[in-house]
């Protein structure tokens, strides 16, 4: 790997970097994605499955047909036999830690008093059906299986389908789908890509979802935002990334593995940025990721991440300062502080998909098993989303309840704002109900 590469670079509030600058920028879109998933799409809509199916035979080589699309009982339980107790366990323990988190999380339904004896609240309801997409291709992330069904079925969720691309043939990891069973999933199918989106919101070949979470490359991406509307998704996503915070009493050995851990990822347009005050650890971080590099099973995958810009250290004047300003304007998927007041610098992160703190949390730790889900918003969009939670799976409905006393007090604003507005049918609505 070419040293060059990875540039250390000087930043600071008062004197932002153009390169660094360029370095937060990431587009939101990828135009050929756009392209390929709307003509897809498009085609989905006007023939259905047979479309679908077609798509899996020019993007995945796979003879998929309406007969082995599902996958069987009896796929799953050759899948559970497949698995060695060591995998079992790891996703037991995944699985667990998940449903814990997920619960702890909802929202419980909830009640007020209005002034003259009514009420007024919100109650929170599970969706029907919905769809999770599980990336299967360069990686099949059995752990996103858990990340995202694990959370469907602790909210509630009777009926949640996933979809996952098959490999070699019709090939399905067999982890991945223990995990799916172990999850809940309902239905499993081997379809991926911008068709596996477009049968599970068409309802192309199948009944069609009420929402569909799951990360996944640009182009399901793509999918995923140009069905918003026929179905809710929880976020539109991108490649990887991840933001290390640290001081000069971390290890770079060990800030360099973590960012070397989300360059693995396969598209080639994942972002690593190292923030740190002191240049001299910068260097020694950058030439653990050399060597690190060398020795990593995805070695020309993370050097063709940094021939494409995608690793930067800035140094900066103070952590609590510049340190933390730069961290939200990245507004990273993956933040770590690794320093040793990481958590005084916490509560000055307000931009962040997840955030880890401290020495011995590992970005992989929320990968694969602290509790939180680690389907997250990427690109900067942690500025505007946050990630997936069971909340992400129920609905949402307030509800009124006056007395007549209630209407009484509040009648005169009903009726001025109704006349304000030119909608006296509005304001006769409550007029009405004192009237002979």
């Amino acid at each position: 790997m070419n040293p060059e590469l990875i540039p250390i670079l000087d930043w600071q509030i008062s004197n932002p970097n153009a390169t660094v600058e360029t370095f937060l920028s990431r587009p939101a879109f990828d135009e050929k994605a756009e392209a390929a998933a709307s003509k897809c799409l498009a085609d989905i809509r006007t023939r259905g499955l047979d479309a679908v199916l077609e798509a899996c035979k020019t993007f995945d080589n796979a003879e998929v047909t309406p007969e082995n699309m599902l996958v069987t009982e009896a796929e799953l339980d050759a899948a559970e036999a497949a698995c060695d107790e060591t995998v079992k366990r790891a996703i037991a323990q995944a699985a667990e830690r998940i449903d814990t988190f997920a619960r702890a999380g909802l929202r419980p339904d909830w009640t007020i008093p209005t002034p003259c004896g009514g009420s007024l609240g919100e109650r929170f309801h599970p969706m029907d059906r919905v769809g999770v997409y599980i990336p299967g291709g360069t990686a099949p992330l059995a752990s996103t299986s858990l990340m995202t069904v694990v959370l469907a079925k602790a909210a509630g969720v009777k009926e949640i389908v996933a979809c996952t691309p098959c490999r070699n043939g019709l090939e399905v990891s067999a982890p991945l789908l223990y995990a799916l069973r172990v999850a809940g999933a309902t239905e499993i199918y081997r379809i991926g890509g911008i068709q596996s989106i477009g049968l599970m919101a068409y309802g192309a070949g199948i009944k069609p979802v009420e929402l569909i979470a799951g990360p996944g490359n640009a182009y399901v991406t793509a999918a995923k935002r140009q069905v918003y509307g026929t179905v809710a998704i929880d976020q539109v996503a991108g490649p990887s990334e991840i933001c290390v915070l640290a001081d000069k009493a971390a290890k770079a050995k060990w800030v360099a593995a973590d960012l070397l851990s989300q360059a693995e990822h396969g598209s080639g347009l994942e972002k690593s940025l190292l923030v740190t005050d002191s240049r001299d650890f910068a260097e020694a971080v950058k030439a653990e990721v050399i060597a690190q590099t060398a020795v990593r099973n995805r070695k020309a995958i993370i050097e063709r991440m940094v021939e494409n810009g995608g690793m930067l250290f800035a140094v900066v004047p103070d952590l609590a300062t510049d340190g933390t300003t730069l961290c939200n304007r990245f507004a990273a998927e993956h933040l770590e502080l690794q320093a040793e007041n990481a958590d005084d610098l916490l509560p000055l992160i307000n931009c962040a998909g997840a955030v880890f703190v401290g020495y011995w949390t590992p970005e992989s730790a929320g990968d694969f098993v602290a509790g939180p889900s680690h389907v997250l918003p990427t690109g900067g969009a942690a500025r505007m989303f946050s990630g997936l939670t069971a909340e992400t799976f129920r609905r949402r409905s307030s509800f009124v309840r006056f007395t007549k006393e209630d209407l009484a007090e509040t009648r005169e604003a009903i009726e001025t704002f109704g006349m304000l507005e030119g909608l006296d049918a509005h304001a006769y609505a409550a007029t009405a109900r004192f009237e002979d």
